[in-house]
């Protein structure tokens, strides 16, 4: 029911920071949830970051929490993730998803690569 887009991949040094977003559109009005996911090669997709969408409750994988931080801009229909600190293991696809259920997603994302150098 939602359709949503990434953006703001790239390549950065460790140490270095990057912001992804995430524009929703579709049937946002149901959504509960808005998540951010990766996945690096050969290895199995893993979670980041949720926010919901009316209290902007927060959760972070243990990982990255104290580096990365989610945010949601609800006039603009949009999820960011500002990822600071980056290490060469933070590479990953990063897919953004959206859910009506806790801890449950059923949009998601094409992906936007990130690749930190070290």
């Amino acid at each position: 029911q939602v359709q949503l887009v990434e953006s703001g991949g790239g390549l950065v040094q460790a140490g270095g920071s990057l912001r992804l977003s995430c524009a929703a559109s579709g049937r946002t009005f149901s959504t509960y949830a808005m998540a951010w996911f990766r996945q690096a090669p050969g290895k199995e997709r893993e979670f980041v970051a949720r926010i919901t969408w009316s209290g902007g409750t927060t959760s972070y994988a243990d990982s990255v929490k104290g580096r990365f931080t989610v945010a949601r801009d609800m006039n603009k229909n949009t999820v960011s993730l500002q990822m600071n600190s980056l290490k060469p293991e933070d590479t990953a696809v990063y897919y953004c998803a959206a859910g009506v259920r806790v801890w449950s997603y059923d949009s998601w994302g094409q992906g936007t690569q990130v690749t930190v150098s070290s």
